[in-house]
């Protein structure tokens, strides 16, 4: 995806190798910032994204929304913790 060459690769692999827990200490924070936005997007669209769940299948659209549906159902159903 980035067009890397082999060079280019082992250099940054070598580099990361060198500097592991700085990489690692800036990896963690860029876990945490991007957690805390996620968060707060989550909670600024939590109401329209109620909204829109609620939203009637456009029309003409029916069977592939209840597809739609479905799909997601399993997905979650994957998704939840096995007890």
């Amino acid at each position: 995806m980035l067009n890397l060459t082999d060079e280019q690769i082992n250099a940054a692999l070598s580099y990361i190798e060198t500097h592991r827990q700085e990489v690692e200490a800036e990896y963690q924070l860029v876990l945490k910032e991007a957690e805390e936005l996620r968060q707060y997007y989550e909670e600024q669209n939590r109401e329209l994204v109620e909204k829109m769940a609620k939203m009637p299948p456009p029309p003409g659209r029916e069977a592939a929304w209840k597809k739609l549906q479905a799909q997601k159902a399993r997905l979650r159903a994957q998704l939840e913790p096995q007890t």
